[in-house]
């Protein structure tokens, strides 16, 4: 069976071990008590890979300030880097994209990192470009630069990322026993890279990965952030909780991508979905409700108090914010304003909001049988709301284990996503063209 679009979806899942679910390690069955160990994160992208998803993504938080708030959802506890190496050695096909802050680190490590992962991997490495606004206190600094600040730096780093990616050309390695040559040092160059924020000779110390450039994912749906994917991203991370603007946030960013001379088709707009599935609509519904009963409130309070930089404590429960409390500035960035909308024009109590935003960060959210979350998703693809979902498991490893045996199964028996592998890379499952270096590009 094939769908009106002529390709499936495409499917990541958002690697939480903890659950998606604000507070759904306390269920029983969690393995709460294993988190920050190989074996069970190692457990569950096994899972995702025999459900044929096309990657696994970790996000990155490089500062303990949610732990304290009492939010370990997205937790340190598995650096990405380190994490996916792991995991390369215990998987064969499916992608394994990580979170690198351009605001925490240099070039030159990321380049070389992401190359080696794409190496050990077999040509699966994707890198989730991030800028960072909290944890600069470990790094030397006091606060954050501004918005514009930290994306102007992102936009140069990737390019002298992609520079060090393109410094081998594909056939510099000659391996020539006879002359006792390696490579072809003819075939290697310098990158002589003199930016506003990077000075940067090169070349990378080894040869180019199989993929040439790992791929590259990009999330945030702010201007500055479309700005950044619009040029560089092959799939892009946003949080779109209702049809209609996912509608118009795809269109819009198509054609910006297109302005710019690049595919439109080869961009994958990926917003996440956390489905709460059951065999029933009753039996979807009273996962739900067990799943909010475990939400420590005043935690909750904490944490919307902390993402909406407002001051929460005197506010009763059964309360809503109030409307002079938010900002309307649009810098304060698209998950802000979500729940800024979700509190004023939809009225939630603060309890109310608290719910919601432990079960969809800015994400839709769904409850229902399999078949009734393929429809949403379906919907969404063919209205070209999106090409595809990041999957939330709402809590692990049951939660995520009824998507990968339930929904996953559901969508491709109706034709919208794979039963087997295409390819053996990230690149070739996603049906995105090898990249040959600029520099061969040039002289082509």
């Amino acid at each position: 069976m094939t769908n009106s679009r002529g390709h499936h979806m495409v499917l990541t899942t958002f690697m939480l071990p903890a659950g998606y679910h604000k507070d759904s390690w306390r269920m029983d069955g969690s393995r709460a008590d294993e988190l920050a160990n190989f074996d069970f994160v190692a457990d569950l992208t096994r899972m995702a890979e025999a459900a044929k998803l096309d990657a696994v993504f970790f996000g990155d938080i490089a500062h303990a300030n949610t732990v304290m708030r009492g939010d370990i959802k997205m937790n340190g506890f598995y650096e990405p880097m380190t994490t996916l190496a792991a995991l390369a050695a215990v998987t064969k096909n499916i992608g394994l994209i990580g979170t690198i802050s351009t605001s925490f680190y240099e070039p030159y490590n990321v380049a070389r990192l992401l190359a080696g992962l794409d190496h050990m991997s077999g040509g699966r490495a994707g890198w989730n470009i991030v800028t960072s606004s909290d944890g600069f206190q470990n790094f030397g600094l006091t606060e954050a630069p501004d918005g514009p600040t930290r994306y102007r730096r992102a936009a140069e780093f990737v390019e002298v990322v992609q520079k060090l990616w393109d410094s081998w050309e594909d056939d510099a390695v000659i391996n020539d026993r006879e002359s006792g040559w390696y490579v072809d040092t003819s075939k290697i160059h310098t990158i002589d890279h003199v930016g506003e924020y990077f000075r940067v000779q090169g070349p990378l110390p080894g040869p180019r990965s199989p993929q040439g450039r790992p791929v590259l994912v990009q999330a945030g749906s702010s201007a500055p952030g479309v700005e950044l994917g619009t040029s560089v991203a092959d799939g892009i991370y946003t949080a779109q909780p209702l049809l209609q603007p996912s509608i118009e946030f795809y269109a819009d960013f198509k054609a910006k991508a297109a302005a710019k001379g690049r595919d439109p088709e080869l961009i994958k707009i990926i917003p996440g979905i956390l489905p709460i599935l059951g065999e029933t609509q009753a039996e979807a519904d009273e996962l739900a409700g067990e799943l909010a009963r475990n939400i420590h409130m005043e935690n909750g309070r904490k944490q919307v108090g902390a993402d909406l930089k407002l001051d929460l404590s005197s506010l009763d429960l059964d309360e809503a914010i109030p409307a002079g409390w938010f900002s309307e500035d649009p810098s304060r960035g698209s998950r802000y304003h979500i729940y800024r909308r979700k509190s004023v024009d939809q009225g939630m109590t603060l309890r109310e909001l608290i719910v919601d935003l432990a079960r969809s960060t800015g994400h839709q959210w769904m409850a229902g049988t399999p078949g009734a979350v393929a429809d949403r998703m379906i919907e969404w693809f063919e209205a070209r709301a999106c090409d595809g979902f990041n999957l939330n498991a709402p809590f692990n490893p049951g939660g995520f284990a009824l998507i990968c045996d339930k929904l996953v199964p559901e969508l491709a028996e109706r034709g919208y996503f794979r039963h087997e592998y295409e390819g053996t890379t990230l690149r070739e499952n996603l049906g995105l063209p090898y990249p040959s270096s600029k520099r061969e590009s040039a002289l082509a």
